[in-house]
């Protein structure tokens, strides 16, 4: 995949709904080839899974954990839009259970977080976009050959040539539903399937767990991953914010339980594991319901539709990484370069 370059023979004005990595990477590089753009995302603000939850004395990586960068392009993308100080690597103990119950150290790998926070990197990329923040996108629609986007508010913003829409699959088929896009929508029922939930909690701790990874993944029906928060570079905690996620699978049969009871599950199996008698003096949950992708199915990279103007980009078309999420999304913007509307 070639990084894209400038070019400005045919100057457009893009909508990109979403301001995750996908959103940030795709609304960056077409404003840096000449386009003019504006990014509509419906939270307070950017970021999607790169995500932080304020705590006492700091904040905590609720989202995602760390991210690789297998191709040298995304780091060359960070250094320059977000800056090197944004990220630092972690040189954390990293380990898995087997079936067996013992445990195994993860595969070498680079491994990186932002600092102070995940949500660093999403910061300081949004820094060089056109944001609409707190606006849900209801509807698309065509007018004079232009696209409308309308708010569940009502509000309209119009003369977009092209859209880019970088939200999770089941919200994306929604949206394009709505717009009376079946053909497209329907193409998405496969990546809707393969979305998995996460319940996630983060607990706090006075006294450090005493534990022989920093990070791991156990054997449990229970937990999918423990983090601690803490042992990432730039944080400056008193005591430990422990990271706790929970088994797709199990966050399903439990999404609509209230969030005192998944902590209470969430705990108790992490003190089976790590044996740490002390409970938390703190904790916030979060509920992801669309946390990442399966293994199954395919990875096109991302969709684009050249005769309608109708692009969608994010990690679950490349793979489910961090990394995957600029991966489709620059993608997809070489692909409008070389195919700009009809």
């Amino acid at each position: 995949m070639r990084e894209v370059t400038s070019d400005t023979t045919s100057i457009r004005s893009i909508a990109v709904i979403g301001s995750g990595l996908a959103g940030l990477t795709a609304a960056i590089l077409l404003g840096d080839s000449g386009h003019n753009v504006r990014v509509f995302e419906k939270s307070r603000g950017p970021g999607g899974r790169l995500a932080s939850k304020r705590v006492a004395n700091g904040s905590t990586d609720i989202g995602a954990q760390y991210f690789t960068s297998r191709n040298p392009g995304f780091t060359r993308f960070l250094d320059r839009w977000a800056g090197p100080q944004s990220y630092q690597s972690w040189n954390a103990r990293f380990g898995y259970q087997t079936e067996g119950g013992s445990w195994q150290a993860f595969p070498e790998e680079h491994r990186f977080v932002g600092t102070p926070r995940m949500t660093a990197i999403s910061r300081a990329l949004s820094e060089h976009i056109t944001l609409e923040s707190g606006v849900r996108i209801a509807r698309l629609s065509k007018h004079r050959s232009k696209w409308q986007l309308t708010d569940t508010e009502g509000q309209h913003y119009d003369g977009f040539d092209q859209v880019v829409i970088t939200a999770p699959p089941a919200q994306a088929r929604e949206l394009l539903r709505d717009s009376g896009l079946e053909a497209m929508a329907e193409g998405l029922a496969e990546h809707v399937d393969n979305i998995l939930p996460c319940w996630a909690i983060a607990a706090h701790f006075n006294r450090p767990v005493d534990f022989p990874f920093d990070a791991a993944r156990p054997n449990s029906d229970v937990l999918f991953w423990v983090a601690n928060n803490s042992s990432k570079p730039g944080r400056e905690d008193e005591g430990q914010w422990w990271v706790l996620h929970a088994n797709p699978g199990w966050t399903h049969e439990h999404v609509d339980d209230a969030p005192e009871s998944i902590a209470e599950a969430l705990l108790a199996e992490f003190k089976a594991l790590t044996g740490h008698e002390e409970a938390p003096d703190d904790w916030v949950p979060h509920r992801w319901l669309y946390a990442r992708s399966s293994e199954a199915g395919d990875n096109p990279g991302y969709l684009f539709d050249q005769n309608i103007g109708i692009g969608l980009a994010g990690d679950w078309l490349a793979g489910g990484r961090v990394e995957g999420a600029w991966e489709s999304a620059s993608e997809l913007v070489q692909a409008m370069d070389q195919n700009p509307e009809p």
